[in-house]
């Protein structure tokens, strides 16, 4: 077996449930917006389908915005374990100055920006997203090397730049939709797409313009 297929170690990225903003398509970036009823029917459908697969999880971690925490609370507790290890690097992207707004409004106020992939001065760059989210990858995958996987409750704009970092898609993410990251000899690889089945479906919004164009 090659260096690239040997798997030391695995975590799985989890999106949150519904929040309140993305229930009303508001863009919210650091925004500490909590889950909506939705989501946390959510939360708990997709808790209730990882319970029961296969897969046993060694520990939680969460972004530190309270609809990944709470997305977190809830699988860690229907998995039996303790309280979700809080990490500010899972957080979503600084959305700076569209934070808070709509579609609509974006469109309204930065004419052609989401046509064209374009961000405003204040969006935190996908780069910095990869930077600090890779570095909490690779802590997680050691601490759990050899052992049983971890999951993480995040954001989809951070599952969204990770797979893009690593070559992979730029599909959006559902809500409690994820993704499995490996560990190997030869780095940290992409590995299959999550998707709970049972979770109640989500809208179609997500907080994500495309591909960062190169100019603003």
């Amino acid at each position: 077996m090659s260096d690239a297929t040997t798997i030391t170690s695995s975590v799985l990225l989890v999106r949150h449930g519904q929040s309140l903003w993305n229930a009303r398509a508001r863009w919210q970036g650091t925004a500490d917006i909590a889950l909506s009823a939705r989501g946390r029917r959510q939360a708990h459908a997709a808790a209730e389908v990882l319970a029961s697969g296969d897969v046993v999880f060694a520990a939680v971690y969460t972004s530190d915005l309270k609809r990944a925490a709470e997305t977190g609370r809830i699988i860690a507790d229907h998995l039996g374990l303790t309280p979700a290890h809080i990490d500010h690097r899972w957080r979503e992207a600084h959305a700076g100055e569209w934070e808070g707004m709509t579609p609509d409004e974006i469109k309204r106020e930065w004419p052609g920006y989401l046509e064209e992939n374009r961000r405003p001065p204040g969006f935190e760059p996908a780069d910095t997203v990869a930077e600090r989210t890779m570095a909490a990858a690779a802590d997680v995958l050691q601490r759990h090397a050899g052992g049983a996987p971890a999951l993480i409750a995040t954001h989809s704009g951070v599952i969204r730049v990770i797979r893009r970092h690593l070559g992979g898609h730029g599909d959006r993410t559902p809500n409690l939709g994820g993704l499995w990251l490996h560990d190997t000899p030869a780095g940290i690889v992409l590995g299959d797409t999550f998707d709970p089945g049972a979770a109640p479906a989500s809208s179609g919004f997500a907080e994500d313009p495309g591909p960062e164009a190169t100019t603003r």
